[in-house]
């Protein structure tokens, strides 16, 4: 049951929300014209963002008021914060969230106000232009990726795709990947083995790096590549016993103990891809087209650097998912509906958004913004044609709603390191994650009922 406008979320509910730790955080380029909102409502009222502070600058909050008419107040993100402000009958008028994750995980406790009627009737964010990857934000009450729509993403990439450096390549004599078409994920972690350099016991060139967005979700990508699905069909369990679970979490466990990128057992200092691969410290860097934004700012590397489609497994399917789609979505106990979605229509569909698609940090999320890419140079050129091609491929990976990915992820580093070291098999590791993972999700599913 959702609470309704202005209620106070009950004891059970903010159980439910607070048991499941902290949130983490197709078609050819089309003719694109800019669309301005013929909505008045909310005009001089203030809504209340709750946001990351390089989501609504203050020069963005000035563009905003002056657009829109809507002041803003933002705050922090913080899951504790917004759970206490739910509680309290004193909700953020619109929230970040991503949705890869945070979508079914909020709609099934019923927080989310159904966007549905605000996009059937507005002029900037009409659902015929909405890119499938916003299906992220949609969830029936049972599957994620259908039903009504309780968010948007502000742009994405398809996050299994990899960028590689060429000039690294050609340094170890390691032939470049296909353009177009995948190399298997055997293939990637041969050529990432053969692209790490190591000096006096230090690793001098990761040869590539495959963690996802979060590992909860890259391996349940990872495991629909193989051909399965890693929860059950009611997503109340995971299941890393079934032959395409266990390659999808053998694979990322023969690519942790390698040492050939990144991982819980052996960190990255920089904490991320973007300065060692800018570094030439990175031959290959699973994350997608997103990445182009730091990589287009660079013009030493921009030239050296290439987009790869997601690699495949034998046997499995070919699927390219985005592992975030971050974006916004209004509590459905807002006291300010129609201004936050005043604000939400201007962020997705106006000014910010076109300014988004034209810095290469990821893909338009409205088709008709396509055209606004970087394809200046021929280096990009090269890289949009690759994604071009890729978005086929894309589909939408359901998520359960009963545990969030962080609370997943926290189980996952507390087991899975002793298989990385080599101390653990992979089917022990297995074992003991579904078994971990199961309790975790049991408990989220006995509290939204």
């Amino acid at each position: 049951m959702r609470p309704h406008a202005g209620a106070a979320l009950s004891r059970r509910r903010f159980l439910s929300l607070s048991a499941g730790g902290a949130v983490a955080g197709t078609t050819a380029l089309s003719g694109c014209a800019m669309r301005v909102s013929s909505a008045v409502g909310g005009s001089g009222e203030t809504v209340t963002v709750m946001a990351k502070a390089d989501d609504f600058s203050p020069e963005l909050i000035r563009q905003a008021q002056k657009d829109t008419g809507v002041r803003i107040n933002t705050v922090l993100h913080s899951t504790s914060k917004l759970i206490a402000m739910m509680t309290n009958g004193n909700p953020p008028d619109l929230v970040r969230g991503v949705g890869a994750v945070d979508a079914p995980y909020y709609a099934a406790r019923g927080v989310m106000e159904d966007l549905d009627p605000y996009f059937a009737k507005s002029d900037v964010l009409r659902p015929d232009d909405l890119d499938p990857v916003n299906d992220l934000w949609r969830y029936d009450g049972r599957t994620q990726g259908r039903g009504p729509r309780y968010g948007m993403a502000k742009d994405f990439s398809q996050d299994s795709m990899f960028w590689y450096n060429t000039e690294l390549f050609d340094r170890a004599d390691v032939d470049y990947p296909p353009e177009l078409d995948p190399v298997t994920y055997e293939e990637w972690l041969d050529k990432a083995e053969r692209l790490t350099r190591r000096r006096h016991g230090q690793t001098t060139v990761f040869g590539g790096s495959y963690n996802g967005v979060l590992t909860p979700s890259l391996l349940a990508s990872l495991t629909v590549a193989a051909g399965g699905n890693l929860f059950t069909e009611d997503y109340s369990r995971v299941d890393f016993t079934t032959p395409e679970a266990r390659k999808a979490l053998g694979w990322y466990i023969d690519y942790c103990r390698t040492k050939v990128g990144p991982s819980i057992v052996q960190p990255d200092p920089n904490t991320w891809d973007g300065p060692t691969f800018q570094a030439n410290r990175l031959a290959m860097s699973n994350s997608g087209y997103w990445l182009g934004g730091l990589i287009n700012a660079d013009k030493r590397l921009a030239p050296l650097s290439r987009l790869a489609p997601a690699p495949y497994f034998e046997g499995g399917r070919r699927v390219s998912p985005c592992q975030a789609g971050t974006g916004f979505w209004i509590p459905s106990a807002s006291h300010h509906k129609d201004a936050a979605w005043r604000v939400f229509e201007w962020f997705f569909g106006e000014a910010p958004a076109r300014a988004r698609a034209s810095g290469g940090w990821g893909i338009p999320t409205l088709k008709s913004l396509r055209p606004l890419m970087p394809a200046q140079e021929d280096y990009q050129k090269r890289v949009l044609s690759v994604q071009e091609a890729e978005l086929k491929h894309y589909s939408v990976i359901a998520f359960t709603p009963y545990a969030t990915a962080d609370s997943l992820l926290a189980l996952f580093n507390q087991i899975a390191p002793a298989a990385m070291t080599g101390g653990m098999s992979v089917d022990t590791l297995a074992v003991r994650l579904n078994a971990a993972m199961n309790e975790q999700l049991k408990r989220g599913k006995e509290q939204v009922g």
